[in-house]
């Protein structure tokens, strides 16, 4: 089953936490679970804050990485639309709030669980918690901002 990310067009895949053609990126790979959305992604041991726990930016990122995939899965899904359709649907982060609520253990594999709170116009509002060894450790919430078509198109000087 291909992966919310997997449907990025190559001219906007270039993401550090998401896009596949990101070779040292996170290349974070999203899917539905019933009305959420749920990522896994196992830290390495170069994303250390202090010994035995991941740094909070990684945790971050990984929130709003998840949170803008999880937008454009939403967006298609509203519009009834399958996610290889053109025009993509493509998002940015307007905001992103993260709470940090224990620290995140670099050991094991996160789950990553994304929600969505309100889809209104070009803007998508997504829920997503951290969760190591089924504990949440952190919960942020994201707004993100739809992109029009011409985006990722590169500029002529």
């Amino acid at each position: 089953m291909k992966a919310f990310q997997d449907y990025y067009p190559d001219n906007v895949a270039h993401c550090y936490g998401c896009g596949s053609n990101n070779p040292h990126g996170h290349q974070i790979k999203t899917h539905w679970d019933g009305d959420e959305t749920v990522t896994y992604f196992t830290p390495e041991p170069y994303h250390t804050s202090v010994p035995g726990y991941a740094y909070g930016g990684l945790i971050a990122s990984l929130i709003d990485c998840h949170s803008t995939g999880t937008a454009a899965a939403a967006m298609y899904r509203a519009a009834g639309r399958d996610m290889d359709t053109s025009p993509a649907f493509r998002f940015v982060t307007g905001s992103l709030h993260v709470n940090y609520l224990l620290p995140t253990p670099i050991a094991g594999t996160l789950e990553i669980r994304g929600r969505i709170k309100e889809i209104k116009g070009r803007k998508v509002v997504v829920e997503t918690t951290v969760l190591a060894n089924h504990v949440a450790t952190a919960r942020g919430e994201v707004v993100a901002i739809q992109m029009p078509d011409s985006f990722g198109a590169e500029k002529q000087a």
